[in-house]
């Protein structure tokens, strides 16, 4: 099945635009966790375009970047969230 460029160019600008408001929570966040989840936000967003990518280049390794990128961003966020759970 072949889509159109101009989807994926939609898609793209959609994920720019909202990943405009996840830096914006990440530098304006209140508290700690506020960035927290802005910083998980914008990294779900950067492995989702990366999907895109794939799809739009018909590239696999894009894929396979993007399931390593999400694996790392988790762990991170959990060693995160214990550093913030235990208040040192």
């Amino acid at each position: 099945m072949i889509i159109d460029p101009i989807t994926f160019f939609i898609v793209a600008a959609c994920l720019v635009f909202f990943a405009l408001f996840s830096m914006a929570r990440i530098g304006l966040g209140p508290t700690a966790g506020d960035r927290v989840v802005g910083l998980d936000t914008l990294n779900t967003l950067v492995v989702s375009a990366m999907v895109v990518l794939g799809a739009a280049f018909d590239q696999v390794i894009f894929i396979d970047v993007a399931i390593i990128y999400a694996l790392l961003s988790f762990v991170g966020t959990l060693y995160i969230a214990r550093y913030l759970e235990r208040g040192l």
